[in-house]
């Protein structure tokens, strides 16, 4: 079950948990990261949805479903976020609003509660970094060689468990299903995406003007955002708790999914 609607003249897509959406319940947000969309979220979505939530597992502009061009920066996607709540009515008389973003979808979440702390109650960062560097190679690589660039992050974003298959569901293949998931996005959106990433610069200023709670979920053996950048981070939030999942990889809600919803249930009021 979705939520389809018009955002500034284009198709907007959000999965909504297998449960129609309710604006009076308090909202839960899933913003995912580059070269994504709503299906990582699978879930975590639909457990907030059944424990009495409004959920919003939404597909940015120019990912999965949704239409329009790739946002080009994050403050971008970030007002994006606040237009779609202020479009479905989400927090519109309280702060009841909660995100939940990875990687890229993290720097999303944290911009957007900075920028417009009207609506949003907290935020949770997972397997994020601020600053985001993407070094040059990988642009290059995504912008002239697409397949390539997919290889290298997917590499870079499990761990040894996860490319060898440990997932909790048996015969989940992590790494080819994280390959395939990347390989249907449009042509030029992981470019825009990386460079979005590679180009926020104003993060910590972000972190340090929070007014709401915040939480980051880092993997041990993260090689896209090292948990040491996420230490780094909570340090500049005056309202942070962390979690590290031992052995999870950057690709942590495929890799360790149970331990994901866990951290979340155990912030955001279900």
């Amino acid at each position: 079950m979705g939520l389809e609607l018009e955002l500034d003249g284009h198709a907007a897509y959000a999965y909504t948990g297998g449960k129609a959406f309710d604006a009076g319940l308090p909202t839960v947000v899933f913003i995912h990261g580059a070269q994504n969309d709503h299906s990582v979220w699978g879930l975590q979505s639909r457990w907030f949805a059944h424990h009495g939530c409004a959920v919003l597992a939404v597909d940015l502009p120019g990912h999965g479903r949704s239409g329009g061009a790739p946002l080009p920066s994050i403050e971008d996607l970030a007002d994006w976020i606040e237009l779609l709540l202020e479009k479905v009515g989400a927090g519109s008389t309280a702060k009841t609003v909660s995100l939940v973003g990875h990687s890229m979808g993290s720097l999303t979440a944290l911009e957007c509660a900075a920028r417009h702390p009207a609506r949003i109650a907290r935020i949770a960062l997972i397997g994020t970094a601020v600053p985001m560097p993407v070094s040059e190679g990988l642009l290059d690589a995504a912008k002239h060689k697409e397949a390539k660039a997919i290889a290298m992050i997917n590499t870079w974003s499990h761990s040894p468990r996860g490319t060898l298959g440990g997932n909790t569901a048996p015969g989940m293949w992590m790494f080819g299903a994280a390959r395939r998931l990347a390989e249907r996005q449009r042509p030029g959106v992981l470019h825009n995406d990386l460079a979005a990433c590679n180009s926020y610069a104003h993060g910590m200023d972000a972190a340090a003007v929070l007014d709401c709670p915040a939480l980051i979920v880092s993997g041990s053996r993260d090689m896209m955002t090292h948990p040491r950048a996420a230490t780094k981070l909570a340090g500049n939030i005056r309202d942070v708790r962390s979690v590290t999942l031992d052995g999870a990889g950057h690709a942590l809600m495929a890799e360790q999914p149970d331990a994901v919803l866990d951290a979340l249930r155990g912030f955001i009021p279900g």
